[in-house]
């Protein structure tokens, strides 16, 4: 079947990988790092209150934790880590000298999360070293969210 131009959906497929800056922890303020780094967080939760899904659905259960997320998904479409890695340092400001201490005062976690589809069992994810520093500085974790 040949679908028409007018009758596409217009939807991108998408991208094979993304990356998010994750700060969760019991006390952890959204607000507080929304104005730390100056940006619209792309997810956010308050320890015992209800939150948006990304659906945009109410969550009928109070968070357990607070959590705040900037990732890249929406900003970059890149199949490769590096050019998502980049927005996040370049738009995050990132490193930061005050970071960790800030986290430490919040009793926060701080990971960065990889997205990763490996549907042809052949592509690594590449995270480059001054990353892996940085996170290493900053007390955080890397995980890679892999696919196949």
């Amino acid at each position: 079947m040949t679908m028409r131009p007018e009758a596409r959906t217009g939807k991108e497929p998408h991208a094979r990988a993304h990356a998010t800056l994750v700060i969760s922890g019991d006390s952890v303020e959204p607000e507080y790092w929304t104005r730390y780094f100056g940006v619209t967080p792309s997810s956010v939760r308050t320890k015992g209150q209800c939150y948006r899904y990304p659906s945009g659905k109410i969550s009928t259960r109070p968070a357990t934790t607070g959590y705040w997320a900037f990732g890249s998904k929406t900003a970059i479409r890149s199949d490769q880590l590096a050019p998502h890695l980049a927005c996040l340092t370049e738009t995050l400001a990132l490193p930061r000298v005050d970071l960790r201490e800030r986290l430490q005062a919040q009793g926060a976690e701080v990971a960065l999360w990889c997205f990763w589809i490996n549907d042809t069992g052949d592509r690594v994810p590449d995270v480059p070293d001054e990353i892996r520093a940085m996170m290493d500085a900053i007390g955080g974790t890397i995980e890679i969210d892999e696919y196949q």
